[in-house]
């Protein structure tokens, strides 16, 4: 019904009024509508495609040469490591003769990689050009994930199941010397490492066990372990120092959890996808990345206050579960299983600028 004045005409002015404040109404519920949430950029978009002709199965880990820019894929399907030039995006060269390679790690000082051979237990270097094998460290099956502490050359390597045939430990190997200088015993099988360089303290998540170790880098000893409270089988983990909180991503069930890297407090929990294996933080945009086997990666802002907030979620392939999140290129590499028809593949995302 049109408006009218108390004399029973109708009243331009307040027609007008009542128009522009339909439409004032309009604008701001059309922001409200996922459709404008939408337009916010994506945390990750495709940068570009690497081909791997020839290999088939999963990856675990990587690494990077950040000066010669190669990337390692631990191809635990194929039974070897790839390295791929980045500059021309093709395998320069395809280590093979291994079982199955998981933990990376690229020492630029010494130009070594070091490789965590699950089904052989062992820790091989290789070195040169090519790369060759320079020497190995027995240890026990299902040699895993491993963190390299560069002021002490000290690299911490997660390996064993728990078994008494296989006992769960954290091998602690003087790179100067390629020696074992410990073998840390915890619960059950180690998954992935971080450090914290300023507090000299590395951080182990044992999942079956649900708790994370706590390693003193100065004094190579366990110093504490924390018990998870809200969700179990904690594989993947990244350090926020910003803001000192330890994220923790849980399988059962599905749940990334905030740390308090002090005291162990749990402070936050957020749902994510089934299967977490990896799991990065970006200090720049302060953004949690979480690589998951369901085929996704999860992203997640963490504020000044510690909290959680999801943001868009970037489907992949299922069995994409492990990742490499390289700051100074701002890229996150997936790797892409290769099964029957198709070849394995990496993929490099670029990071957005912060969602406001």
């Amino acid at each position: 019904m049109t408006p009218h004045s108390a004399f029973g005409k109708p009243n331009p002015s307040r027609s007008l009024a009542c128009a522009l404040g339909a439409a004032l109404l309009a604008i701001l519920a059309s922001l409200s509508t996922p459709a404008a949430h939408a337009q916010s950029p994506a945390p990750l978009t495709l940068a570009k495609i690497i081909p791997l002709p020839g290999v088939s199965g999963k990856f675990d880990h990587f690494a990077i040469d950040l000066a010669a820019q190669r990337l390692f894929a631990a191809a635990t399907g194929n039974h070897s490591v790839e390295v791929i030039d980045l500059k021309t995006n093709k395998v320069q060269q395809s280590i093979a003769g291994l079982g199955k390679p998981h933990g990376l790690a690229w020492v630029e000082a010494t130009g070594s990689l070091y490789v965590a051979d699950g089904s052989l237990a062992e820790l091989r270097v290789y070195t040169g050009t090519p790369l060759a094998l320079a020497g190995k460290i027995k240890l026990s099956d299902d040699a895993d994930d491993m963190v390299y502490d560069e002021a002490n050359k000290i690299l911490y390597v997660g390996h064993g199941t728990g078994d008494a045939a296989n006992p769960a430990r954290i091998a602690v190997v003087d790179t100067a010397h390629f020696t074992l200088a410990a073998n840390l015993s915890v619960a059950t099988h180690p998954e992935a490492l971080e450090i914290d360089s300023a507090s000299h303290r590395v951080f182990a998540n044992i999942a079956d066990s649900k708790e994370v170790a706590v390693i003193a880098t100065d004094t190579k000893t366990i110093a504490t372990q924390w018990k998870l409270t809200k969700a179990a089988d904690n594989v993947p983990l990244a350090f926020d120092a910003e803001h000192q909180v330890l994220l923790v991503a849980c399988r059962t069930p599905g749940t990334l959890i905030a740390l308090d890297a002090a005291s162990g407090r749990e402070l936050a929990t957020v749902p994510s996808a089934a299967g977490a294996d990896d799991l990065f933080y970006d200090s720049d945009l302060r953004r949690a990345y979480l690589i998951s086997g369901a085929g996704e990666v999860d992203s997640y802002q963490v504020d000044a206050a510690k909290s959680l907030h999801p943001l868009a979620v970037l489907n992949t392939v299922p069995g994409a579960k492990t990742a490499l999140y390289v700051p100074a290129q701002k890229l996150l590499y997936v790797g892409i299983p290769g099964a029957a028809g198709h070849d394995a593949e990496i993929r490099a995302y670029a990071t957005a600028s912060a969602v406001r």
